[in-house]
């Protein structure tokens, strides 16, 4: 099998990469996440301009012909920063939905927004009750008329405090943790009825708790087909999942090298700690977790356009050892660094921080080792 990227594909990588050397520093970082809004529009303005949002969607829906391939590169570069900026709400997560599912008129409107920049989304779907369980909705939709009225509460929207719109999740029919019955909407965050109460995450995003009360929205605003929306949400957070993990191999790679360093530098003894074979030993085991989170990352990213289960069992599996691997060269950095690690100043701190929150995103390891169980044993 060919692992090697197209010409294209290693472009984009090295001007990323180098976009993101530029202006995500640890201390530039810091100050943003710091500042009052948490992040910085016009570098979502760079990312639009160098056609980066655009890049997973196909030329006829306004993009650049790419796929979950391109948008594994470009998170690997992001995870190496620890960009904030809400790629994955938006274009994997949002913007699958309307590529997967969305009319001519949706895809026209919404898809070319993201393309462009001029729309932040975010996707509102996790609730206090349902903790990884995608079909688990309370969150209610009722006809009104020619649109519907929506009730309920989201819980940790993240990129919420960003977004222009949100794309929610909604029961229809059914009981709450019926697979039927769900379908998924968009619509503009300030529309009456949307409350949102922001707040910063422990890893320097923004995220919201969404509260929808009697929020009225539109016929046109609901995706696909009526209450048949389940098998569209598994599909976008197996992409969104593969696209996080990729995220993550690209802050492992930067913990285990900035990790290296440091024990170069750091002296015990008259000596480099580097020198002391244990340690040596710990710092192979660290690269070693990343090589195979990568080897799992690249089986999830190939195969989401499988079939269901071929994907789901590849995007879970990837979830388990990527999550290892994350809080193992998490946790190594951190000890190896010593008291220093736990300091805000230095970056491995922030690094351990991503890298623990990507292990509970869309479930941790033992929701998916679960789920992996239950599918191969079908």
């Amino acid at each position: 099998m060919d692992f090697n990227f197209t010409e294209e594909q290693d472009m984009v990588r090295d001007g990323l990469s180098r976009l993101v050397r530029e202006n995500y520093d640890p201390e530039t970082r810091r100050q943003v996440i710091a500042s009052e809004s948490g992040w910085r529009p016009e570098i979502w303005a760079q990312l639009a301009e160098l056609g980066i949002l655009g890049m997973p969607f196909s030329e006829e829906d306004g993009g650049f012909g790419g796929g979950p391939v391109d948008a594994m590169v470009v998170m690997e570069e992001f995870g190496k920063g620890l960009v904030v900026e809400p790629f994955v709400p938006t274009v994997v997560f949002a913007g699958g939905v309307f590529k997967h599912a969305g009319s001519a008129a949706q895809k026209e409107e919404h898809i070319g927004a993201i393309v462009s920049g001029e729309r932040v989304y975010a996707f509102a779907h996790a609730e206090p009750q349902g903790r990884y369980d995608l079909h688990d909705v309370q969150t209610s939709a009722k006809k009104d008329g020619d649109g519907w009225v929506l009730n309920g509460h989201k819980a940790v929207v993240i990129g919420a405090p960003w977004a222009s719109h949100l794309v929610v999740t909604a029961r229809t029919g059914g009981d709450r943790r019926d697979e039927s019955g769900i379908s998924v909407f968009v619509l503009d965050k300030s529309a009456d009825g949307v409350v949102t109460r922001d707040y910063a995450t422990v890893d320097g995003r923004r995220a919201s708790e969404v509260y929808f009360e009697n929020a009225s929205v539109p016929s046109d605003a609901l995706i696909g087909e009526e209450g048949e929306a389940l098998p569209l949400i598994e599909r976008v957070a197996d992409e969104a999942i593969a696209a996080l993990c990729a995220e993550a191999c690209g802050a492992m790679r930067v913990a285990h090298a900035t990790t290296l360093d440091y024990a170069k530098q750091r002296k015990q003894f008259g000596v480099p700690i580097a020198s002391f074979q244990v340690l040596q030993h710990r710092m192979v085991d660290m690269f070693t977790e990343c090589e195979q989170a990568v080897s799992m990352t690249y089986l999830a990213t190939i195969k989401l356009d499988a079939p269901d289960r071929e994907r789901k069992l590849a995007a879970s599996a990837a979830k388990v050892r990527v999550g290892q691997a994350a809080r193992f060269v998490g946790q190594e950095a951190i000890q190896i660094h010593g008291g220093n690690g736990m300091t805000d100043e230095y970056a491995i701190g922030h690094y351990f921080k991503r890298l623990t929150m990507i292990e509970s995103e869309f479930g941790n390891v033992d929701h998916h080792m679960k789920r992996h169980v239950a599918l191969a044993s079908r």
